[in-house]
């Protein structure tokens, strides 16, 4: 990368940077989605603040090391088109600090808002005692109920990919939750035999395979298994919905992310007569739905 921004107050570098990564057409979509909020999360990074530190901060002067750190990470990002996450091994969830590696996606849902603020009416104003996480990834929905749902007795996190689990495993310890979250590889509900749940969540791979080529670079960096689901990215999503009536418990509901696939998705549940609701978020984000115990036991298979 050339003319690396030197200012030499956070304002002008973030300001600098921006103009950079729009030059030079970076996507971005996991954990931002535009280049100021991009280059603020370096200097978060780098200065050791958090995400959402005080203007006031504009004001700071950087010193030499600083801003050499921020514009080595600068070069990285543009060179290599990496996601942010990945090039600093971190990543921000539902206001928790989550370590992340290519084995697992980039945190970005916004079932991040709904947990945060809770699943009332949903859930008949009561705090769901068992929780599953469906595709868990870096763990960053199971930690983040345990943590921000103190009366969940317990919250299970499953994946199919070993790999994942242990980044999962580690943001456990990273967080202090180890008691709270039980973690098992399982491809959808393979290795749950018989348990049952108030709250089903998950975020599984919705891509359609005609468009994993067309994706932007930084989406290479992530692990396909993780992205890709089939013709028409329903794969996963179908068998969720299938077995979920055998794993929620009565008056309990399953939340799921589709992304791209929500017209699909959509056009699925009405032909097997399936009452879904598509959430609205105050922060941003679509594509997810809600489903309840009642109106799957009414499923036509």
């Amino acid at each position: 990368m050339q003319n690396q921004p030197l200012d030499k107050t956070v304002y002008r570098w973030i300001a600098s940077a921006t103009e950079a990564m729009e030059s030079e057409g970076l996507f971005f979509g996991h954990g931002t989605d535009n280049a100021w909020d991009e280059a603020c999360w370096m200097v978060a990074y780098v200065l050791n603040l958090p995400p959402d530190f005080s203007e006031d901060v504009q004001d700071t002067l950087l010193d030499q090391a600083q801003t050499k750190a921020l514009s080595s990470l600068l070069a990285r990002r543009i060179d290599t088109r990496s996601p942010l996450a990945y090039l600093t091994g971190q990543a921000w969830f539902a206001g928790l600090d989550f370590a992340v590696t290519p084995d697992v996606l980039v945190p970005r849902s916004p079932m991040a808002e709904l947990i945060l603020e809770g699943l009332a009416p949903w859930i008949d104003n009561q705090s769901p005692k068992r929780v599953l996480d469906v595709g868990t990834g870096s763990g960053c929905i199971a930690l983040a109920v345990a943590y921000h749902w103190p009366n969940a007795s317990e919250v299970v996190g499953v994946d199919i990919s070993e790999a994942a689990l242990i980044v999962a495993k580690g943001n456990a310890r990273r967080l202090h939750l180890e008691r709270k979250v039980r973690w098992l590889q399982s491809d959808v509900y393979g290795a749950l035999e018989s348990e049952t749940f108030d709250v089903i969540l998950s975020n599984p791979p919705y891509v359609p395979t005609k468009s994993m080529p067309n994706l932007p670079a930084e989406y290479g960096f992530e692990p396909a298994l993780g992205l890709e689901a089939g013709e028409s990215g329903l794969d996963i999503v179908e068998r969720l919905i299938l077995g979920a009536g055998t794993h929620l418990n009565p008056g309990g509901i399953l939340i799921c992310e589709v992304g791209e696939a929500a017209q699909a998705w959509d056009e699925w549940a009405q032909q097997k007569k399936l009452e879904i609701v598509w959430l609205e978020f105050e922060y941003g984000g679509d594509g997810v739905f809600l489903v309840t115990h009642e109106a799957l036991s009414r499923l036509s298979v």
